[in-house]
């Protein structure tokens, strides 16, 4: 058995886009339009999975917009995407200067959440060790729900 991809209903391709590729940095692999269907899916990777994921080996964030409007209920119990970073703090300090709110600050040097444009909840964890707790994250507050 192998690991595929976690599908998210978005609404808003182009808003979905920039904040999972400009501003997350996930790649785009791959992109099926279905006229018939009446849907687009867009296929992301971590920069670290790009080849081996468009080799169909590594697993994938697939994008579905379905292009008659629907509204999709959302609740958390759908739980939520991880990804790894190299630097849990000057990534959160990337995300917060693209205007993304970081709704649990990293204070432990570890672990972070944040949110898609639909609602998605988004850890983050730092790979490796925790780095040791840091200003301003150590005393931020967390923001909304994660």
């Amino acid at each position: 058995m192998r690991y595929v991809h976690t599908m998210i209903r978005v609404r808003d391709l182009d808003a979905a886009l920039d904040f999972y590729v400009n501003k997350f940095g996930l790649v785009e692999t791959r992109r099926v339009e279905n006229e018939a269907g009446r849907y687009t899916l867009v296929f992301l990777a971590a920069p670290a999975d790009v080849e081996s994921a468009r080799e169909r080996r590594s697993p994938e964030l697939e994008l579905t917009w379905n292009w008659d409007p629907e509204d999709y209920a959302s609740g958390r119990s759908f739980g939520h995407l991880a990804y790894r970073v190299d630097d849990i703090y000057a990534f959160c300090d990337k995300l917060a200067k693209a205007g993304i709110v970081i709704n649990r600050p990293p204070r432990d040097g570890r672990m972070a959440f944040i949110r898609s444009p639909e609602g998605i909840s988004i850890e983050l964890l730092q790979e490796g060790e925790a780095l040791p707790p840091q200003e301003p994250w150590a005393s931020l507050p967390n923001t909304g729900t994660w």
